[in-house]
């Protein structure tokens, strides 16, 4: 386990032989519509040139389902079991208990909507899933194996507040990666990746607002002062990732495909005809992507 201090590297010699590609996915819960589009479109055009991936949250979890080779299987969960009263419900929560039970919805997926984690393996893409230490308040960049996936998953994906608990990974207590590093583009760079691919889940030009954090939740952290400190200095760093990715250094190329700014999904969207539209912006700036930067053609169905 490795925070951002630290952090998880790919290793020295892969650095050293040529720059890399990678593939970050944003996280933002129900938003994940849209890469969960872009990622099918993707797979339809067996498009699969990157060298490694990382992603934040739902981010995370729709790599898994592309690197894995399972079309449509993140769009299936979103519209079936992330609808569902045993994920996300108010009255749960006014109870005591989760609004969003993330660890629910990750096993009762994964039962559902089987991974073929046997493809991930043979690809050999290694795929990194970000969380949040509460002790340190760091970013953990983990590498997803079949072994940790169910400690690495929940981990990542679990919203401070609406989900009560901190699942450990490792016997550490962790939370969602996008307290942290929201968008890993910098780390990314850092292990020497040098064309990157980054799917946003938030519309071009979106930048958090930098402010003091409401009351509420400085109660929710008053025995985690670290992670607390990570909270109040996460706008800063989510609009310092944004800065890197519009002036990236001379030697990277970064390539952003986001929502439109009509984009009808937020965070907790219930919405089928919502998400569905989500997924079919996804999908087709997924194709778009690929049409104008790496010249194959649009299949019909993807225009429609």
């Amino acid at each position: 386990m490795h925070s951002d201090s630290g952090g998880e590297s790919m290793s020295t010699a892969g650095r050293d032989k040529a720059p890399l590609s990678a593939l970050v996915v944003e996280g933002g819960a129900m938003r994940g519509i849209f890469a969960a589009g872009v990622l099918d479109a993707f797979l339809e055009a067996d498009y699969r040139p990157f060298d490694f991936a990382i992603g934040v949250s739902a981010g995370a979890t729709n790599l898994i389902g592309y690197l894995a080779g399972d079309h449509g299987r993140s769009r299936r969960i979103l519209l079936d079991h992330a609808r569902r009263a045993d994920f996300i419900d108010w009255r749960r929560y006014l109870r005591g208990g989760h609004f969003c039970d993330i660890s629910w919805l990750w096993h009762a997926s994964y039962k559902d909507e089987p991974l073929n984690i046997q493809r991930y393996t043979e690809n050999a893409v290694p795929l990194y899933a970000v969380t949040t230490s509460i002790v340190s308040g760091q970013a953990c960049y983990m590498r997803v194996t079949p072994h940790n996936m169910h400690e690495v998953f929940p981990a990542s994906c679990a919203i401070p507040v609406v989900y009560r608990n901190f699942p450990p990974v490792n016997g550490e207590p962790m939370t969602d990666g996008g307290l942290a590093d929201s968008i890993p583009v910098n780390w990314a760079y850092r292990q020497g990746a040098r064309d990157i691919t980054v799917v946003r889940s938030r519309p071009r030009g979106y930048r958090k607002r930098v402010g003091p954090a409401p009351k509420f939740i400085k109660q929710f952290f008053h025995d985690h002062a670290r992670l607390f400190e990570t909270v109040l200095e996460r706008g800063e760093r989510y609009n310092r990732a944004l800065d890197f990715m519009d002036s990236p250094p001379e030697d990277c190329r970064i390539s952003v495909i986001a929502p439109p700014k009509q984009f009808p999904v937020k965070r907790f969207t219930q919405e089928a005809d919502l998400l569905e539209k989500g997924y079919a912006y996804g999908r087709a700036l997924g194709w778009k992507f690929l049409c104008d930067g790496i010249g194959i053609d649009t299949p019909v169905s993807a225009a429609e």
